[in-house]
């Protein structure tokens, strides 16, 4: 018998046993949320029926994975080429033949990288369709409720990987909250970022918050060191976890202004 045990909220995928948990503890919890009704849980065939991926080229090798009709939180996984590997950063509950077709067409996958665990949904699915790591930083180990074989937990500021591209941990939204550093994406360096950043909808500025939708602000001190470890990268261009989510060309700039305006607003820097 299939159980439902994919969060419909979130989209994260429990083991198929018995002991799964009554509630998804991702959304209970204070970044997330339950719905007003209570937990809604579906499973992967009935996602699977209704709803299929929607590719779109950011760059010619960047492209957005996105399932729709939308799903759970609604955000895209993005998917780096490159000449020693592909990376596929952050993921969606969703693994259809034609998105794994494309893939491979592209030369497959090297390695999954995550932002957050708001983002981990079916990712045992994919590692195991692509024979590849997934790469979480092990201060958020404890919200991996459904290790897979190919999941390893790196450990220390930066996780290097290929072609100029890494793993770069900046705490706040989650203890092990990261974002990907690729060189020669863009003129000065691109970030991906899930929403360890979150870029606001007018493009004017860049949130660093505990948790977005309840509106929860980080503490001053993990809020400083959030920004004192992005402001080490150079960078021009962020992509973030949803479509409206592109700061090209002037993503430094827009950042060093939400700098100043946390400043001026709330914290207090030695």
């Amino acid at each position: 018998m299939t159980l439902n045990n994919l969060c419909k909220t979130c989209g994260t995928e429990y083991p198929q046993a018995d002991d799964s948990p009554n509630a998804c503890p991702i959304c209970d919890d204070d970044r997330q949320y339950l719905p007003e009704d209570g937990q809604q849980w579906t499973n992967y065939d009935e996602l699977r029926t209704g709803h299929k991926i929607v590719i779109t080229a950011l760059t010619p090798i960047l492209y957005a994975l996105k399932i729709e009709p939308a799903f759970a939180l609604g955000q895209r996984a993005l998917l780096m080429l490159s000449e020693q590997g592909n990376v596929l950063w952050d993921c969606i509950p969703l693994l259809d033949e034609a998105v794994i077709d494309f893939i491979r067409s592209k030369g497959g996958l090297k390695a999954i990288a995550f932002s957050h665990p708001h983002y981990y949904s079916t990712m045992n699915r994919w590692a195991e369709v692509f024979d590849c790591p997934i790469y979480i930083h092990h201060m958020d180990e404890q919200w991996v409720f459904n290790k897979g074989n190919h999941t390893e937990f790196w450990q220390g500021e930066e996780k290097p990987l290929w072609d100029g591209i890494k793993i770069v941990h900046t705490g706040g939204h989650f203890p092990g909250s990261s974002i990907l550093k690729v060189d020669g994406l863009s003129e000065k360096g691109t970030l991906l970022v899930g929403d360890s950043l979150y870029i606001g909808r007018s493009k004017r500025h860049i949130a660093m918050m505990y948790s977005y939708p309840n509106q929860i602000p980080l503490p001053a001190n993990e809020l400083k060191e959030t920004i004192d470890k992005v402001s080490e990268q150079e960078f021009d261009t962020i992509y973030g976890a949803f479509d409206w989510q592109n700061l090209r060309g002037n993503a430094g700039e827009i950042f060093e202004n939400s700098i100043k305006r946390y400043r001026e607003s709330c914290l207090q820097f030695s």
